[in-house]
């Protein structure tokens, strides 16, 4: 007799790891990615996107006369609207989300929100407020950087939430926008609307 309830016992305790085992196994396989993996891939995406970008920058700019130091103005100018134009005709069918793509967004989302969330914000916030009033300007990928708009620098502590970036591309806060810029062409590569608070 005993030993029948001890096997009973024995079973009961097996059925008992095993549902424990099968209910932890279950949980584990339907636990979404946490945010920071997702975010890793996201801004994985958009450094993967920004280096090809910045090879058919490196490729247009390749078959453009040299530009040789110069003071004047106008060369420089000129040489800038040439790049931008035979980087729109190497790309002419680019628009918002290339670069930036909703991955990317969301991570840089993450990250905008984390860096004017903490001690610093209020240093930050007013860095991106220096640029403001502005104009109602509609950033357009694959255009000019309008002459018009401020050039807002992104705050140091809000870069250091960023990837970084090749010397080709910088980041420029734009109203509350977030632009990535080709600083030689003074080209809207991609931006993410309404991102800055």
């Amino acid at each position: 007799m005993k030993s029948l309830k001890h096997i009973v016992r024995l079973n009961h305790c097996v059925v008992l790891i095993l549902l424990a085992t099968g209910w932890g196994y279950a949980s584990q396989e339907a636990t979404p990615t946490s945010p920071s993996n997702a975010d890793a891939a996201g801004i994985k995406e958009f450094s993967d996107r920004a280096q090809e970008f910045v090879k058919l920058h490196h490729s247009v700019e390749a078959k453009l006369p040299k530009l040789k130091t110069t003071d004047v103005p106008e060369l420089i100018v000129a040489h800038e609207q040439a790049l931008a134009r035979k980087i729109r005709e190497a790309r002419p069918h680019a628009k918002r989300g290339d670069i930036f793509t909703p991955n990317a967004t969301e991570a840089f989302r993450n990250a905008i929100q984390k860096a004017l969330a903490g001690p610093e914000a209020p240093h930050a916030k007013a860095t991106i407020k220096q640029g403001d009033p502005l104009a109602k300007v509609r950033l357009l990928v694959n255009r000019a950087y309008p002459k018009a708009l401020p050039y807002t620098t992104v705050p140091p502590t809000l870069l250091l939430n960023l990837p970084k970036l090749p010397n080709e591309l910088a980041y420029r806060v734009a109203g509350h926008d977030l632009v990535l810029l080709d600083v030689k062409a003074n080209l809207v590569v991609d931006y993410i609307p309404i991102v800055i608070p």
